[in-house]
């Protein structure tokens, strides 16, 4: 008589005797994951997708709903990059040598998206943020170089974000020693309230706001051959000049910033965005490029307008170009104010949350927005210290805000290529 030997559920043949007893459970393979708040349905501002969804890609609208739900790392990112040192820097492009630098922007739209979509790769991959593979990869002398730079430039943006939020103010005669305080509250409370989806929805609001940059570009009355012209001739107005270097020197450096890597990886971490969901992800950081490119050449022209109705091209700092535009047209002032107020929040809320990651990834603590203040104390603490100090420096009297300003674009250059080449290397 024949044994029927078909393999059974447990691994035994059907026909054996005495079955061995099964061992055992055997324990998952160990994760990279640091944080375990970093695994689960990802929950977007604009939908969510359970990880139990099958194909996401199968019709028109699944996928456009996908994309809706992805969204949000990588517009965020690139809003953020058009912060209150941007504004200052683009403005200052544009009333100091008009549309002439127009078409370092166009060049600055490949390096962006090379930069942030390797970040993209990182973090669907790896379930890491970028501070942590540094010190996996290159050991801790390696991860606490890149990070404490990292933190101290960060720190010196986060005040450059104030000192923006302090011009905007002065615009409409209200005084810094309200509003900088108050806005230090309100960056505290969006970024605490213990879920993602608020979080990125209330980040979503900001830059719904910087769509008023369209009706003010319109209200500045742009030369729209002479900008065509702008982005793919390379001229410098006045000729080259050290000052004219340093201000492209600077326009990289707002534009191409170091925080943008430790953000966008480690926001797509704890946005549980995995593999299955890069080419989405490549698409929200394209979008976002385009934005923070079209966003900057609006400054720049609205900075020339400004240079031409004042007759002033000594650039003195973003609520100057406001007042100017103010003299001519009190609703285009006020527009400008509002946009550089809204760039200086949405640009304090993410570097200080890519300082907050980095903590989190080096000292392998929980750093998740889907925690509550109790549940990852540390990452809030580190995340509310900074808003605090920042903000303290910017209300003390006489502090050297214009030099922190300049001074911060120029490092940025600096720091960017030091993050990036290991980054590569990984």
């Amino acid at each position: 008589m024949m044994t029927n030997n078909t393999p059974t559920a447990a691994g035994q043949p059907s026909g054996a005797a005495s079955p061995a007893p099964a061992g055992p459970p055997k324990s998952p393979p160990p994760s990279a994951v640091l944080d375990s708040a970093h695994l689960g349905d990802i929950e977007g501002a604009f939908g969510k997708i359970s990880i139990s969804d099958p194909d996401t890609g199968s019709t028109l609208k699944t996928r456009l709903l996908t994309l809706a739900a992805i969204l949000g790392p990588g517009i965020i990112v690139m809003v953020g990059d058009n912060d209150a040192g941007g504004v200052a820097t683009y403005a200052q492009a544009g009333q100091t040598y008009g549309y002439s630098l127009l078409w370092t922007l166009l060049l600055l739209i490949p390096v962006l998206i090379v930069n942030q979509e390797m970040v993209v790769r990182l973090g669907a991959v790896t379930g890491v943020g970028h501070a942590r593979l540094i010190n996996e990869r290159f050991g801790r002398g390696w991860g606490w170089f890149s990070v404490g730079d990292l933190f101290l430039l960060n720190f010196l943006t986060l005040v450059t974000e104030f000192i923006g939020i302090a011009l905007a103010a002065d615009y409409f005669n209200v005084s810094k020693y309200i509003v900088v305080p108050t806005a230090a509250v309100a960056l505290i409370a969006i970024m605490a309230s213990g879920s993602f989806r608020r979080w990125e929805r209330a980040m979503f609001v900001f830059i719904a706001i910087t769509l008023l940059q369209l009706p003010m570009l319109l209200m500045a009355h742009p030369q729209w051959g002479h900008a065509a012209k702008s982005f793919v001739v390379p001229s410098i107005s006045g000729g080259i000049t050290s000052d004219a270097v340093l201000l492209i020197i600077a326009i990289v450096g707002t534009t191409v910033a170091p925080w943008q890597l430790f953000f966008q990886q480690s926001n797509i971490v704890d946005k549980r965005i995995t593999p299955r969901f890069i080419g989405y992800e490549r698409a929200d950081t394209v979008i976002g490029a385009f934005v923070v490119i079209i966003g900057a050449a609006a400054l720049v022209m609205v900075g020339d307008f400004a240079a031409h109705v004042s007759g002033k091209t000594d650039f003195v700092d973003a609520g100057d170009i406001a007042h100017l535009l103010g003299a001519h047209s009190h609703a285009l002032g006020s527009i400008f104010a509002i946009v550089l107020l809204d760039a200086s929040i949405v640009g304090a809320a993410a570097v200080t949350l890519a300082s907050s990651y980095a903590f989190g990834d080096v000292f392998g603590m929980k750093h998740s927005l889907h925690r509550g203040f109790k549940d990852a104390k540390a990452f809030y603490v580190s995340y509310c210290t900074m808003i605090a100090l920042a903000a303290a420096i910017v209300l003390i009297p006489g502090a050297p805000l214009g030099l922190i300003t300049t001074a911060v674009q120029a490092l940025a250059v600096v720091a960017t290529q030091r993050h990036r080449v290991p980054a590569v290397a990984v």
